[in-house]
């Protein structure tokens, strides 16, 4: 595959978009790195305009100034992304390979973006794109995770310490784990004042929707220690939040989700240093 004109090539597996060049990376380190894979049927790529020609984004409004977005087929690792609402901006949470007219239009018509804010590598995707479109908003995302932005950019702004304060309400908290930088995003007003943390795969909503837990990688199974599962608790203890919004379509836990989180990694931690 080689082009005419210089493009920015998408990895198929994790979705990520590289820097400009005439012909397809020779690698992706996002998918090399033990926490990912590269397919078993070798290294692919593609560009964000054939993904235009064969994808669709899928919207779901899942309360009052909150929807998610995600990819139809599935494409790369399939999670979503969400539009939260807030009295300062719009804020994009997590960042889907592709966005389209649709999107465009459906976003604008909210008010537009004011800030991207991305919980770990596997989920920058196409954010430069995002960004430009948008007006060159802001993405936040850990600085600890610098080394894996494939497509450097000055919208990207890196942030350093345990917490980023935004305007109306939102926090976001480095818990690490996943990924040192891994983070996740707290919204007081969500769930109607009652809080809402929105945890990409830091805190992983588990298919039953009554518990989550927590991996260092998700596809290889490879587990957290002790020690880090205890910090990602600690690191959102002091929020209140009643619902939490996962990764993955339809994974939300509406209700209860701060005593879900203490409990799942009670549990985690119990099996973890269990003798059978």
């Amino acid at each position: 595959m080689r082009y005419a004109v210089r493009v920015n090539f998408v990895c198929v597996t994790c979705g990520a978009q590289f820097a400009e060049s005439n012909s397809p990376p020779s690698r992706c380190a996002i998918c090399e790195d033990e926490r990912q894979y590269v397919g078993l049927d070798g290294q692919q790529w593609t560009t964000l305009d054939e993904l235009r020609q064969q994808h669709l984004v899928q919207f779901t409004d899942e309360e009052p100034g909150i929807f998610s977005m995600h990819i139809e087929p599935k494409f790369g690792i399939g999670q979503r992304c969400l539009l939260i609402a807030t009295a300062a901006g719009n804020i994009l949470w997590d960042c889907i390979s592709l966005f389209d007219s649709e999107v465009i239009r459906r976003i604008r018509s909210a008010g537009g973006l004011s800030a991207i804010c991305i919980s770990h590598p596997h989920y920058y995707t196409t954010m430069v794109e995002w960004s430009r479109e948008f007006g060159d908003v802001p993405v936040y995302l850990h600085a600890d995770d610098q080394r894996w932005v494939m497509r450097q950019d000055k919208a990207v702004e890196p942030w350093t310490g345990e917490t980023k304060q935004l305007p109306s309400g939102v926090t976001i908290i480095r818990c690490g784990g996943h990924f040192a930088g891994a983070s996740v995003l707290h919204y007081a007003e969500g769930a109607g004042g009652r809080g809402a943390l929105f945890s990409g795969d830091t805190i992983q909503v588990c298919p039953d929707l009554r518990s989550v837990s927590f991996m260092y990688s998700y596809p290889n199974y490879i587990p957290l220690s002790q020690a880090a599962v205890t910090r990602i608790l600690a690191a959102v203890e002091p929020y209140r939040f009643d619902r939490i919004y996962g990764a993955f379509s339809k994974m939300t836990i509406a209700s209860g989700a701060r005593e879900v989180v203490r409990n799942s990694a009670e549990r985690y931690l119990r099996f973890l240093t269990a003798a059978h």
